[in-house]
Parts: C-alpha cells; sequence; structure tokens
C-alpha cells in the first residue's frame, strides 16, 4: 500500500455502503492485522506504538506510546481496557462516525491492544444519548462473538477478549478519564485526584488502558504499516491524521480526515467549502468550546497541528472546528458557552462551581444593559480562580475561553455596557 497525503487511517471504509457490517468490513481489510499482531510481544507493539509519535486524539494530545508503556503487561495484573467513547464536546461528532461506518476497526484495535497489556476485558464507555450508533456498535460486537473474533479464543488465538458497551450516564465531565472510570464503577461521575507520580489509570483497582475511540482504530494501521508509515503523514511532531470536524457558518460541514499540519484557512475554504453566504471569517473554535477561541487573522496563520495551536495560546482538542461569521455576536457566543458549563459542572470543586455561575451571570448582566466597565476586573478575577485551582481542566477550560473572548473582542463587551449606559 501506498501511502500519501490522501491515505485514510481511519475512514476508509466510511463511503462503503454497509460498511458496518462483518462481511463487508472483512472483504476491505477488517482484522488484517490480528495475526501480525498476535506474532509479536508486548514489548514490540508499545516500542511501535512510542516510535509513531501516536497522540491521543481524544483532546489532550499525550502521547499514546507513554501510557501503553505505564501498563505492567502480565496476566497476574488482571489489566483492563477502556475506550472513551463519552463524545459529550461541544463541536465534536467523529468518535460515533467510527462506530457507526466502521465499528470493526475499533474492535480490531482494542483486541490488538488487550492482547499487548494482557487485558481480557474491555469496556466502551459510550455516551449514553447515542443510542441509533449504540445499537449499531453491539450490532458489530454480536456479529464479532459470532465469527469467534471475540469470546474465549479470540480470532483463534487462545486468548480471552471480552468486550461490553456500557452506555454513559449523561454528564459531560465523564469525558474526563478519571470521572469516565467513577462511572463505570457505579459512582458519581467526579473527577479523581491526580496521582504524585506517573502511572495507569484503575479500574476497581485493576491497571486500566484508556484512550479514545479514534485513536484505538489507529493501531491496526500501526502494525500493519510500522510507526515509518505513521510518519509518512502529517509533521514531525504530530505525525499521522486526525478526523477533523468543521461546523458552524461554512458550506460543507462534516468530519474530514486529514494529515496534521494543514493550514486552518485552506481547511475552512478548500475542505468546507468556504463561508456560508460569502460572508466573511470571524473567529473559529479550533478544538470544541473547551478550546481558546481564535480570531479570522489568527485563523489565517494557524496550522491543524498540536505545537501550532499552542503557540497561539490554544488547543487543537478532538479537532473540532465551529467556525463564525462577521454576523456573529461574541458576547452571545460566549453566553452559550457559559450556560453550557454551568449546567455541566459536577459540582466537587467551589472554583468551578461557582465561578462558572458567575461568570455566565455577569456576561448575562452585560447583554441586558446592566453591565459595568469594572465587572471586567471581577470576571478576571473569577477567571484566575479557576485556572489551576481545580481537580480536572473543566474550571481552566472555563478560564481559558473567558480571557480568549474578553481579550480579543472586548470592544463587544464594552458596546454592550454603553449600550445600557445611555438608557
Amino acid at each position: 500500500m501506498e501511502i500519501n497525503e490522501n491515505t485514510k487511517i481511519v475512514s476508509a471504509k466510511f463511503e462503503i455502503p454497509n460498511s458496518n457490517t462483518l462481511e463487508v468490513a472483512k472483504a476491505h481489510g477488517a482484522y488484517d492485522a490480528i495475526d501480525k499482531a498476535f506474532e509479536m510481544n508486548s514489548e514490540e507493539i508499545i516500542k511501535i506504538v512510542g516510535d509513531a509519535n501516536l497522540r491521543g486524539k481524544g483532546g489532550g494530545g499525550g502521547h499514546a506510546g507513554t501510557k501503553w508503556a505505564l501498563m505492567p503487561c502480565t496476566e497476574e495484573s488482571e489489566s483492563v481496557v477502556v475506550i472513551n467513547s463519552d463524545e459529550s464536546e461541544p463541536g465534536t461528532f467523529k468518535d460515533r462516525q467510527i462506530i457507526s461506518k466502521d465499528p470493526h476497526l475499533l474492535i480490531e484495535g482494542i483486541i490488538i491492544a488487550c492482547w499487548t497489556v494482557k487485558a481480557h476485558d474491555a469496556y466502551i464507555y459510550i455516551r449514553g444519548e447515542y443510542k441509533p450508533f449504540i445499537d449499531k456498535l453491539q450490532g458489530a460486537i454480536d456479529e464479532a462473538y459470532e465469527a469467534g473474533i471475540l469470546g474465549d479464543n479470540a480470532c483463534g488465538k487462545g486468548f480471552r477478549v471480552d468486550i461490553t458497551a456500557h452506555r454513559g450516564g449523561g454528564a459531560y465531565v465523564c469525558g474526563e478519564k478519571s470521572a469516565l472510570l467513577e462511572s463505570l464503577e457505579g459512582k458519581r461521575g467526579h473527577p479523581r485526584l491526580k496521582p504524585k507520580g506517573k502511572e495507569p489509570e484503575w479500574y476497581f483497582g485493576r491497571p486500566t488502558l484508556l484512550s479514545n475511540v479514534e485513536t484505538f482504530s489507529t493501531v491496526p494501521f500501526l502494525i500493519k504499516h510500522g510507526s515509518e508509515g505513521y510518519h509518512k503523514l502529517g509533521t514531525e511532531k504530530s505525525p499521522g491524521t486526525l478526523l477533523f470536524q468543521i461546523s458552524g457558518h461554512v458550506n460543507k460541514p462534516g468530519v474530514y480526515e486529514m494529515p496534521f499540519g494543514m493550514k486552518m484557512i485552506d481547511f475552512i475554504n478548500n475542505i468546507a467549502g468556504g463561508m456560508k453566504n460569502g460572508k466573511k471569517l470571524k473567529a473559529v473554535i479550533p478544538g470544541g468550546v473547551s478550546t481558546a477561541v481564535l480570531t479570522a487573522e489568527e485563523a489565517e496563520q494557524v496550522t491543524l497541528d498540536y505545537e501550532a495551536m499552542w503557540d497561539f495560546n490554544t488547543e487543537l482538542g478532538t479537532g473540532g472546528m465551529i467556525v463564525m461569521d462577521e454576523d456573529t455576536c461574541m458576547v452571545k457566543a460566549l453566553k452559550n458557552i457559559l450556560e453550557f458549563y454551568e449546567e455541566e459542572s459536577c459540582g466537587q470543586c467551589t472554583p468551578c462551581r461557582d465561578g462558572s455561575g458567575w461568570a455566565d451571570l455577569m456576561i448575562g448582566k452585560m447583554l441586558a444593559g446592566e453591565g459595568k466597565m469594572e465587572d471586567f476586573a471581577k470576571i478576571q478575577e473569577v477567571s484566575d480562580s479557576m485556572n489551576g485551582k481545580t481537580i480536572c481542566l473543566f474550571g481552566p477550560s472555563i478560564s481559558s475561553g473567558l480571557n480568549s473572548y474578553i481579550g480579543k473582542f472586548r470592544d463587544e463587551f464594552e458596546a454592550y455596557i454603553k449600550q445600557g449606559e445611555q438608557k
């Protein structure tokens, strides 16, 4: 297989009719990586993942190889594999594409991961509201059991692999890995305190390898083509591809798999069909609403990779771009996001629980013509109280959003205050 910029790692079967069925998936290469993977030991597979510089594709962009290397990889450890499919970040809608169009690719990646870390049980924690996609996923799992791909003798290799699809509880915070595990254990989905040193995640005291759907779905490609094949795509530091999602004021919203490194403005114009109704670009949320907003000028400069986004003080996140045109009110856009955050805060940490509400209230006052210029200092104080002072990144995400919207579009916020003062 020749690998070039048009190579699709996880979306190759998306346009094939009935690609979610085992028969069609196998006719197009599903489970072709299994034999090769089972001929390799744990160290060899982990080295491929590490050398490929595979990044977690669920938002954080951490190095998957480092995470895999923390696992004990012994039968005695009773390790577990957990797949994060709690896709609740506004602007993000890629996991459901894999689950509904190529679930057997995900299952193949899970089997390889289980073999690598010597885990026999895997749990797919999927957003509870995804009922149609859950049905397709469960249908694929059932097919895999009937074909002997899963079960006590998975793929005829004498190794047990059982996969359970677990519906989430409808909380955004359960997309955070430790809150997800709390929920999976039957408890309230509250994020856990972080350990002092590097260690795996834990599910009922068992070492746990936890990653996103797209991350696991990339593993079969790595086994078949090695780390060298993966590095033929993307950039040096962000190799490979990502399922970029784009919504908002563009002509062709959707999910597109592209190599890392493409200019954001080229993606908007050439892949997503440009701005709707010929309007001008005003702002872009680059990776779901938890990432800091970019101005049109920044969007014209930045490239779609982790390092470039960091240079602009934002994150690539899930790759879920929300595009806003010249008519968008940035004050109302921020208010909409803050309402979501206030509703979805788990309430465990006071800065986040109270800060999200205060921020929403104060931006609401501006919109109602009741704001004052001195409110900016109070908003900054609230923002600072949430940044780095909570257990998970929920609070810092709110802080980052507040700072970016007000910092880059302050004139719009001041305009509402001035209008109110003139009444």
